[in-house]
């Protein structure tokens, strides 16, 4: 646990460190994820996410890669990989959605949702300050969309801080 809250500051310092125009960010949460399967531990997650500079930048939309790292506090992982997407709101506010697949590994056997393949989807609502960091809040939701006959899914809440990269 340790080790991610030192790469957290090494992130922030990067960021508060540098001065031009943002392209890309760090996002980085904290919440409470809620398995579906009653027999399942619950509890507090930490969230990691790179988002890439994006691809298309149209009419307000914002779409392009990015990459998130999930741990939960019993020691469940997920990696997953996919499209991040951001649209303005005005007045500095934000939505942002993803779908990231990737692979997720349970810690205990009461936490399988099924299969090591998992899609995590995200949708944020957020406020970006003058500094080009940001606050959001989260709902994501963790299942393997039915591609293995076990399917019970996570879904987490989670409060998040983006830390724009600057170039």
């Amino acid at each position: 646990m340790r080790a991610i809250w030192s790469i957290v500051a090494l992130l922030a310092a990067h960021s508060a460190a540098s001065s031009a125009g943002m392209a890309q960010d760090w996002t980085v949460g904290a919440g409470f994820a809620d398995f579906s399967n009653g027999l399942s531990q619950d509890g507090g997650i930490l969230a990691l996410e790179y988002h890439h500079v994006p691809f298309h930048n149209a009419s307000g939309l914002e779409i392009g890669l990015g990459g998130a790292l999930t741990v939960h506090g019993v020691g469940d992982l997920h990696l997953g990989v996919g499209l991040v997407g951001l649209a303005a709101l005005g007045n500095n506010w934000f939505v942002e959605g993803s779908v990231m697949p990737g692979v997720f590994i349970e810690r205990h056997a009461r936490n399988d949702l099924g299969s090591a393949f998992e899609i995590r989807s995200l949708i944020a609502i957020g406020l970006r300050f003058a500094s080009g960091g940001a606050l959001s809040v989260a709902m994501t939701h963790k299942s393997n969309a039915s591609t293995a006959p076990q399917n019970s899914g996570v879904n987490s809440l989670v409060l998040r801080w983006h830390l724009p990269i600057q170039r």
